[in-house]
This record gives structure tokens, sequence and C-alpha cells, in this order.
């Protein structure tokens, strides 16, 4: 960790577009800190996390409210994964729906709907688009993995959030508060106690909750498609906001791609396509106290999508880095069955997830490296609004 302008940062090298985004956040944050994945994103960089006193700050938490990861272990053996995963990935890829704007293919109730907001103008006529969407995974850095741990079990990890759901009310609570245009702007705050910030804090939550129950229906899902029972859990936001209390003072806690990592919180951190992921917990630490118990979501980028696959023109790219020729390569080294994906996905774009989770060491533990076996997103061309 340096502090860099007081600002605790971790990650090497510290890439001046995020600091820059964070150091504008700090100007109207209690506390900022930057993880070792950051990278630039919508107001607030991707890995910041910022702490205020009694605001709120929607264009902190983003467009993708309660994105998240969960990992679920099963009682599979990995020599049963390995023997079926064409298949296996074969059926993930028909039964799971990938990409913009999808319905899932079965229908999936749940008692979130049975909540009064849904009865409120800004959601009465997204109740039935919520409902069909509940369960779908969407696009770009989205997914649906299968892991053999170091016990050589069988672990299913997915990455996404509250789809349409998420977007339609960031966008009218940034719009109401009259945000500004543009990704480098300063933070949007309500106060906790304003009606707008009240009305926020409660449709985030049910965002947050949407979110829960898609991941655990799609973990749910393809463990019924491995034939495999769940053992053990872990789930977790990355895109949210948190009542919490730090150094005695109670705080509104919003990380943007950034993991709670309190002592003993169990976490779930994705690498890329061809690289491992992992299960963490949160140690008490000195430096944990500067990230306000936070970490890493991911690896981090270290090439935008349009530096990777190239300009889109159509329904082609051009331009771009990385060729699919190159992508295939790594993922085929690497030993991963890959469903869809474009090359704006490719490990290629990614940091190593070991060399970011050592910028932070002492702060987690890793309980299990989860090794792909198996990886489906959504398939190239895809543009995703709902992603993070």
């Amino acid at each position: 960790m340096k502090i860099v302008n007081g600002i605790p940062v971790w990650g090497d090298p510290i890439l001046s577009d995020a600091l820059s985004q964070v150091q504008t956040v700090a100007k109207t944050a209690y506390k900022v800190a930057l993880m070792a994945d950051h990278h630039v994103g919508y107001s607030m960089p991707i890995g910041g996390v910022a702490a205020y006193l009694e605001h709120v700050s929607p264009s902190g938490v983003g467009y993708d409210i309660a994105c998240g990861n969960k990992a679920v272990l099963t009682d599979m053996p990995g020599r049963e994964l390995r023997r079926k995963i064409h298949k296996i990935m074969d059926d993930v890829w028909d039964k799971i729906s990938f990409g913009i704007g999808r319905k899932n293919k079965e229908e999936v109730d749940h008692e979130l709907f049975d909540s009064v907001l849904w009865n409120t103008n800004l959601l009465s006529q997204k109740k039935e688009m919520a409902q069909g969407q509940l369960g779908t995974v969407g696009s770009g850095n989205h997914y649906v993995d299968l892991f053999v741990d170091e016990q050589d079990r069988v672990w299913i990890g997915v990455h996404f959030g509250s789809r349409g759901l998420g977007h339609h009310i960031a966008s009218y609570f940034l719009k109401m508060s009259g945000a500004p245009d543009g990704m480098h702007t300063e933070a949007t705050l309500l106060h906790q106690s304003s009606d707008l910030g009240a009305d926020y804090l409660q449709f985030m939550e049910l965002a947050g909750r949407y979110a829960y129950a898609g991941r655990d229906w799609v973990c749910g899902k393809v463990a019924r498609i491995l034939g495999a029972k769940i053992l053990d859990e872990v789930h977790n936001h990355h895109n949210f906001a948190w009542r919490e209390t730090h150094g005695g003072q109670d705080l509104w806690v919003v990380r943007k791609g950034a993991t709670p990592a309190f002592p003993g919180q169990k976490g779930f951190i994705g690498g890329s396509m061809g690289d491992i992921s992992v299960i963490v917990e949160g140690v008490d630490h000195p430096d944990s106290e500067h990230s306000l118990f936070s970490t890493v979501h991911g690896a981090g980028r270290v090439l935008s999508r349009t530096q990777a696959a190239g300009k889109r023109k159509g329904n082609k790219r051009l331009g771009g880095q990385i060729t699919p020729h190159m992508m295939e390569r790594w993922v085929e080294d690497a030993g991963v069955t890959l469903r869809g994906a474009g090359t704006d996905e490719s490990p290629h774009c990614y940091k190593r997830l070991p060399d970011v989770l050592a910028q932070h060491e002492g702060t987690i533990r890793i309980l299990h490296t989860l090794t792909p076996v198996g990886v489906a997103m959504a398939g190239a061309n895809e543009f995703d609004p709902y992603k993070d």
C-alpha cells in the first residue's frame, strides 16, 4: 500500500486516470481508498471505496447496482467434470441466458416481487421486465464458470448484477439528482434523510435482493445440470453502499468493484477466463482499516475493450490488439472449455490475479485456489448497458 496525496492506494503500477477519479471523489468523501485492480469507471473508479457520514452516492454505486460474485462448492469430483465437460458446457450455454435484453427461458418467481416498491411509478412498468430477466447473466465481463480446487472438488462461480432493473433505478436517481454527464465528474451525493436519498436506499436494497436472487438461481440451475449437491457458498456484492461503523464512526461505505473483507468474512474473487480465481477471507491487519475492510473484486483490466477488440463497425470490430486466435490459444493452453466470449474478454486484457492479490497481502487470506475448467460468457459483438 502507498499513501498518495493522503489516499491509500494498492497496485503497481498505479493508473493515473483512476487515481485522478478517486482524488475527485475524495473532495466530498469522509475517506477513500483504491484497490489493486483499479481502473477508470463512471465518476468513481472501479476498485474504488468511498465513505460518507450522511450521504450515499448513486454515481459511486453505479449503473449495475449490486453486481457481485457467488461461488458454490459442490459434491462433484473434478474427474467427472472433466470427463463430461463439453456436454456440460453445451447444457450451460443452452439453459442459461447470456446477452443483452435476454429473458430467462424458465419462469422464476421470488418473494422479492411482493415488495410494495413494485407498485410505485418508478417500477410499476418494469416489473414484467425484471421478472423475465431474473436469473439471466448479461454480457461484458459477466460469466458462469466451473472450477476445480486444490482438492479436485468442483465449484460453480458466477458474476453479474441486477440487470435492467438496476440500470433503470440508477438512471432515474442520477437524472433526478442532476448528476453531470461524463466519466470524470464529481460524485453525485444524496443525503440519507432527503426524500430522494431515502428512496434511493430503498430501491438500491431491492436491486440488491434481486441480484442475490438471480445469482442464487443460476448457481442452483448449474448444480442441477451437473447433477450435484451444493455443500457451501460464498456470496458478495461489489457495487453497493453499506451502513458500517469504522473507528467508532457510522458511515455509508460505497464500494464500486471492491469486495467487503472484514476479518473472517469470505469472498469470491474471479480472474480472467484463463487464470485462477480464489476464495478468500478478510484478516485483521493495520492496512485493512485503510481500505475500510475492502479488497479487489477481480484482476483489473490492462486493455480497454476498444484496445483489445477494436472499434465497432456494424457487427464487426476493427483494429483490435487481440485476435481470436490469440485468445483461443491462451484458453486452450489453460485447459479451459469456452462457450461464447469476445476478444475484449481475452486473458490478455487483464492483470494476472496472483500479482493483484499479492498487493493486498496481509489483509486477506487465500482459502481455496480455483482453476477454471469451463467458462461461459455472452458471445462477441454484444453490448450490454447493464454490465459493470
